[in-house]
């Protein structure tokens, strides 16, 4: 699914909306813990969706350039796992270790963080300055098949503004991924 930025219930300049869920390493992580980052990313994904897949080493990464720079990296599954049972916490913890994830990997059991920023896709990024206020919404960069293609590394120059406390230069990019996998009510 392609999600473009229009219609998007978090507008740029608001800020991030709570959250409290427990990571891959059994500690649990708030908005608060983020609170004295340049810049914060916010990344739904989950362990079985191939476009999520196909980030993953660029998201690791991006966050080891970065986070000397002061900016933190939280990625969060919120599928589903009595459907998708692969993107349960065990296969989880099981992925943060085997990809030595630099970043707290969290799991949105109820899906509340999901619809309080109301995320669609996997992976959809959400990028926060030092106010915490949403800079940048979208994806990653403009290739998810091949990293050797890509021609704009969209989160890249989003991140290098936002830490020089500048506006992106482009602040809306459509998301592209599998449907985050809702739970039947």
């Amino acid at each position: 699914m392609e999600r473009e930025a229009a219609g998007l219930k978090l507008k740029l300049g608001e800020k991030a909306p709570y959250f409290s869920l427990r990571g891959t390493d059994n500690r649990i992580y708030s908005i608060a813990d983020f609170a004295s980052a340049p810049a914060l990313v916010v990344i739904f994904t989950c362990n079985h969706c191939p476009y999520a897949q196909a980030y993953e080493t660029r998201l690791i990464d991006l966050a080891r350039e970065f986070q000397p720079r002061g900016a933190r990296f939280v990625a969060v599954c919120a599928n589903d796992s009595n459907s998708f049972p692969e993107d349960d916490f065990d296969h989880m913890v099981e992925k943060s270790r085997s990809l030595d994830l630099p970043f707290p990997y969290l799991q949105d059991e109820f899906q509340v963080m999901a619809r309080a920023y109301d995320a669609a896709c996997t992976p959809e990024l959400f990028l926060f300055d030092d106010k915490q206020e949403l800079r940048y919404h979208g994806r990653v960069d403009d290739n998810h098949r091949d990293p050797n293609l890509v021609t704009r590394q969209d989160l890249r120059e989003a991140l290098t503004a936002v830490l020089k406390g500048q506006a992106p230069e482009v602040a809306l990019t459509p998301a592209l991924g599998c449907s985050i996998k809702w739970k039947r009510l």
